[in-house]
């Protein structure tokens, strides 16, 4: 394959990922003009020409690919490798192990898992993001608590238990249970697996407690013999190599990531391999649990076998992770990869004579090019405003948790309210940022009168956008003694200045130490939110299935994202829907 066929497949790849219909025809127009910048830089120099390309038939490395790996990716190097030999079997992929970080002198190019984060991190290394591996606590399919386990979950707080006492090491202080059993934990002789759940924990856990194995098989045997223990490890090392699954003697413990003492409908990401790997993909498992592994060399591959592999591993490859128990890729870490691999390396010889004849001829094409390709974004810009003009939408900025403020000092709360007590013992509410981002600019706020009794849970007002509306609960219990007449007639406070002139009212609490026991902090909210945006996705996945014009800012596909106000342009009846099933469940 020649390397200017390698340089179009994978502009072929990046334009695949963004928007086809346009981005084809600057792919034509490109490519023709590629050609033809070619063919007359062959016409002008053809001893140049016959240089490079003897220098590119010996980078060609005559379709040999050496590539190393670290001792926790060699099956899935393995897996990977087969299967692109289907494809290219004229091929040959040999895999040396690495034993030592001091592989990154080496030139040719590595499968590299953060536990050699020397490596990965190394910034004057060329690299490439390829997937993610999983950190997963497991235990016997067996374990006759399994069934409450799983209804259950397990929070970080109640797995740290397991490594600051041996005195801890009880079921009852895992989960809810009668059932005063003893639970032993395993760990595999790996620092990646520990590192990850000393990040996962927060602190340092002494991992004196538990039983250190060599290998992944060993841990497995391990939980097989001792139904009541919890082993950590990598997910590969629990995937069955005939039915691509986890192994039937072994279940994930699911993780209470919201702390709430059971596993919500939205947590639950557990019923199969392929199940928890999307879930991992789009956000519902912890992050600290999931490490990044990358293919990576001392400076980039020039010869073709090598970037064909590395652009195949980049783009159909992906699909063969999950299956191998590891997590692809977001679009747009794919289109960054084709990028890395599509950019040209700086050519830093001097031209020659030949070389320099037919410059201002490559100069003059090249401009022609980047004009065909403006003109074709200007026109396509304009294509997509009429469109959007015709049906009066207005395209908003993407909504993510980075979006959200939270101040810090605020108690937050569930219901998606805050709480500030004053110094003269009063409680400050109101409606955070998140739900404001959510409804859009709010039109009218119907509110309880001062003398009212509020209880935690119950509602509290009722905010309006254009006769759409929405019901708010209390996150504390007390009597109402003012609220905030300045939203009688400019309720849009709520949006421009949701935790100072936006507050609601001010209450007088009768239980407040026990009521900021079930509230976040700046942190931990932050935390939360992240699991209240995949709720929120989950939510419009299901509800919303036009695919008209009006519902095109609601991007969807696995690991997008949402715009601003998602539901300021959405009908009553998915107001309705959002009040039943994504505010009243979070009471």
């Amino acid at each position: 394959m020649e390397l200017t066929t390698i340089k179009i497949h994978v502009l072929k790849e990046i334009f695949k990922l963004q928007n086809r219909s346009i981005m084809k025809k600057i792919l034509f127009i490109f490519a023709g003009l590629s050609i033809l910048l070619l063919s007359t830089k062959s016409y002008c120099s053809n001893e140049a020409s016959d240089n490079q390309t003897a220098i590119q038939t010996n980078k060609s490395n005559n379709g040999t690919i050496n590539i190393n790996c670290t001792q926790e990716l060699q099956n899935l190097a393995t897996n990977l490798i087969a299967e692109y030999g289907k494809l290219k079997p004229e091929v040959k992929i040999t895999i040396t192990d690495i034993n030592n970080p001091s592989i990154s002198k080496k030139k040719s190019v590595s499968l590299v898992s953060g536990q050699f984060s020397e490596l990965s991190s190394d910034e004057t290394a060329w690299k490439i993001l390829v997937g993610r591996e999983v950190i997963v606590p497991v235990t016997n399919s067996k374990n006759p608590l399994l069934e409450e386990i799983t209804r259950q979950g397990i929070s970080p707080e109640k797995f740290s238990m397991l490594f600051t006492s041996s005195e801890n090491q009880n079921w009852n202080n895992l989960i809810t249970t009668s059932q005063n059993i003893p639970v032993h934990y395993y760990l595999p002789a790996n620092e990646s697996v520990k590192n990850g759940i000393s990040n996962f924990l927060q602190t340092k856990p002494l991992f004196a407690n538990g039983i250190s194995l060599k290998s992944g098989d060993d841990l497995v045997s391990a939980l097989n013999k001792d139904i009541y223990a919890i082993g950590f490890c990598n997910l590969t090392q629990i995937i069955d190599a005939n039915t691509n699954e986890i192994a039937a003697s072994l279940k994930i413990i699911p993780i209470d990531k919201n702390l709430n003492g059971r596993i919500d409908n939205f947590e639950n990401i557990y019923e199969n391999l392929g199940t928890f790997t999307r879930g991992v993909w789009i956000g519902k498992y912890p992050v600290a649990l999931c490490g990044d592994f990358y293919a990576i060399s001392e400076a980039k591959p020039t010869d073709e076998s090598t970037l064909a592999f590395l652009t195949w591993l980049t783009t159909d490859g992906q699909r063969f992770l999950s299956s191998n128990g590891f997590c692809d890729l977001a679009n747009i870490e794919k289109q960054s990869n084709l990028l890395a691999l599509a950019n040209p390396e700086i050519n830093t010889k001097q031209p020659n004579e030949t070389e320099t004849a037919g410059l201002w001829l490559i100069i003059l094409i090249s401009f022609l090019t980047v004009g065909f390709i403006v003109t074709a974004v200007v026109l396509s810009r304009r294509s997509k405003k009429s469109i959007f003009t015709n049906e009066n939408i207005e395209i908003k900025p993407l909504l993510d948790e980075n979006s959200i403020e939270a101040p810090k000092g605020l108690y937050f709360d569930k219901t998606h309210t805050w709480a500030f007590m004053e110094k003269n013992g009063v409680v400050k509410v109101g409606i955070d940022d998140f739900l404001q981002h959510i409804t859009g600019t709010l039109t009218r706020i119907i509110m309880k009168v001062p003398g009212e009794k509020i209880r935690r849970g119950e509602k509290l007002l009722t905010i309006n956008h254009e006769g759409k509306k929405l019901d708010i609960y209390s996150p504390v219990s007390g009597t109402i003694k003012e609220q905030n007449q300045l939203l009688t007639t400019a309720s849009d406070k709520i949006n421009t200045s949701t935790y100072s002139e936006g507050w609601v009212y001010t209450i007088e609490p009768i239980n407040w130490m026990r009521e900021i026991q079930f509230m976040f902090m700046a942190d931990k909210y932050k935390e939360w939110l992240r699991d209240e945006f995949t709720r929120l996705k989950d939510f419009f996945a299901a509800s919303v299935r036009s695919n008209t014009a009006v519902y095109n800012h609601i991007i969807l596909q696995d690991g997008g994202e949402l715009s601003d106000n998602v539901l300021a342009d959405l009908g009553p009846e998915v107001w309705e829907d959002f009040q039943t099933n994504f505010i009243n469940t979070s009471k």
